[in-house]
């Protein structure tokens, strides 16, 4: 039994994620927690909200609520949503929460203590209307690299290149709209980079198991040659800068930059799992008590690829501590919508919530999951998700369940048949499927999910052209052994299908089970050889029929909803 410790990338706090969030981290991570749990495998998936740095005390501001009022609030939406959605999170937690506090301080004194932290006199923009220091996303301006005209004072969301604040155009103050604003000195820490760009390049070399978009984000940002980076702000919310309890003279006004913090509470959430279960994180986290056996896992979209390649590896790395790092990265492009991007303001795309009350899950998972956006980006629009939806869960995977369970209670009655016996097509179904399940299971073992769900629909379509060649509504009328003998196969396919989808369609997978009463922890137990999964029902065993797996989605609700969500 192998131990797989998994991380998503933390959803930020500034309110519900959308799709594109959704399928960048948090799903496919679930995906593949779901197929390693039914293989027996030891799984910890982690995640948490990522509550600190300057959007969660402007959508604060934005709400009249104080910043630990909106955060917590947020923390429960988002952890409804995914729970909605079906995220199987062994712990969601969050980043204000006391261990990672306690972590990230310990980190910062070690970086300090090995030489890897010092004080500068750093340059950056003052307002002088708020009377405050500006840090990162509480300045905008012009980019000075693409000259798109909102800019953030950390990041630009045209072209993608990090910003320091000062190199802004135009830059003006994102509280007050003033542009009031100077150039003056303050002093912060800094993480020194540069001097672990030797051992990260290594380090990076050695990840084997990382996708080609990983490692070309990793080396360009290698190949450019890394940058010492600032890991304090000028803010009030977040981790004080403080050892043994005691702030830092003159960083009274000063807690940890988010992107310090933030992947650190991979660990302070699972540090959280621990205490609420009575378990021991360090386990998983420790090479020296129990996790140089751990496989680590991380899933992301590519904007947080290089954060998770260089600079939380030089905060790992740096401390020289035994901290388990990443084995395997998948990182994967952005979903848009309709080509561009999703946004809240402008009503523009779908958001997990919004999904939700249109329908449940499993349309959602499946159609994001089989057109994953990992070679490129990939364009979401309802049309392609219609049709999606109808093909495959309605037209093959709902079709031939409600097709054979309703043949077999008008012929056979509301029991598997037990007579006659598989001839030359269950046989060559079974070649079929043992071929086809073998590369499903590697396709998923490798994270490679449009082709993993690729497979799965080619499973699925298998059973339908099965049953076409055994047309038991035929063969009854002059064999009814042989008909009986394909239905049965049919029905037990029904639990093999359930099995195979029940990683990236649960909710639907447990409703096939509930047909013929299993327990779903048990029936999933991962299906390695067709023939036994075909002989699992042996003739007798009840049935219920089932209600239609999937509705179809017809034209005049795709036409509703670009009107809601802006796809005119």
């Amino acid at each position: 039994m192998a131990r797989i410790l998994i991380t998503s990338a933390l959803p930020y706090i500034n309110g519900i994620k959308h799709l594109g969030n959704l399928v960048g981290s948090m799903l496919p991570a679930d995906v593949y927690a779901r197929f390693q749990r039914q293989r027996g495998n030891d799984v910890l998936y982690i995640c948490a909200t990522d509550e600190h740095g300057t959007p969660a005390e402007l959508a604060a501001r934005d709400a009249r609520q104080t910043v630990q009022q909106y955060c917590a609030e947020q923390y429960e939406i988002q952890a409804g949503a995914g729970e909605a959605f079906g995220l199987s999170f062994d712990h969601f937690g969050r980043s204000s929460n006391p261990p990672n506090h306690r972590l990230t301080q310990h980190f910062a004194a070690v970086l300090e203590d090995r030489g890897l932290i010092e004080e500068r006199v750093d340059k950056q923009i003052y307002s002088i209307d708020d009377q405050r220091f500006l840090p990162d996303r509480y300045v905008e301006g012009i980019c000075p690299h693409c000259e798109y005209e909102k800019a953030r004072g950390d990041q630009c969301d045209n072209c993608g290149r990090l910003i320091d604040p000062i190199e802004l155009k135009e830059p003006y103050s994102k509280i007050s709209g003033s542009r009031n604003v100077e150039v003056r000195e303050t002093r912060h820490l800094y993480l020194l980079q540069a001097q672990m760009q030797d051992r990260i390049a290594r380090w990076v070399e050695s990840k084997t198991e990382w996708p080609q978009l990983t490692k070309s984000i990793a080396k360009k940002w290698l190949k450019e040659g890394l940058r010492d980076r600032s890991i304090t702000r000028d803010l009030v919310w977040g981790i004080p800068v403080a050892k043994d309890g005691a702030k830092r003279p003159g960083f009274e006004n000063k807690v940890f930059y988010v992107w310090f913090d933030a992947p650190i509470e991979y660990i302070g959430a699972t540090e959280e799992w621990a205490l609420a279960n009575n378990e021991n994180w360090e386990r998983w986290w420790r090479t020296d008590k129990g996790a140089a056996d751990v496989k680590y896992v991380q899933v992301m979209g590519k904007d947080n690829v290089a954060f998770h390649t260089v600079s939380f590896p030089a905060t790992i790395l740096g401390s020289e501590e035994p901290w388990k790092t990443v084995d395997a990265l998948k990182s994967l492009n952005w979903l848009t919508w309709y080509g561009g991007k999703f946004s809240t303001s402008e009503n523009r795309g779908i958001f997990m919530d919004q999904a939700l009350e249109i329908l449940p899950p499993d349309y959602w998972r499946w159609h994001l999951m089989a057109n994953a956006p990992e070679s490129d980006d990939a364009s979401f629009t309802l049309e392609h998700f219609a049709s999606v939806v109808n093909k495959d869960l309605a037209d093959v995977l709902g079709n031939f369940v409600n097709r054979i369970t309703r043949f077999c209670n008008a012929r056979f009655g509301d029991a598997v048949p037990e007579a006659g016996d598989y001839g030359e097509a269950e046989q060559n179904l079974i070649t079929e499927l043992d071929k086809r399940m073998a590369d499903y299971a590697g396709y998923l073992e490798e994270m490679e999910f449009r082709k993993a769900f690729a497979e799965l629909r080619a499973i699925w379509v298998a059973g339908n052209e099965y049953l076409q060649i055994a047309a038991p509504w035929t063969s009854i009328k002059t064999d009814e052994a042989r008909a009986a003998a394909s239905v049965r196969c049919a029905l037990n396919l029904i639990v093999l299908f359930a099995a195979l989808s029940r990683p990236v369609i649960p909710f639907t997978a447990d409703k096939m089970f509930a047909i013929f009463g299993l327990d779903p922890v048990e029936a999933s137990r991962w299906p390695t050889r067709a023939a036994s999964a075909l002989s699992r029902f042996k003739g007798g065993e009840a049935f219920t029929l089932p209600k239609v797996l999937f509705a179809k989605i017809e034209d005049e609700q795709v036409d509703e909803w670009r009107k809601r969500f802006g796809a005119e």
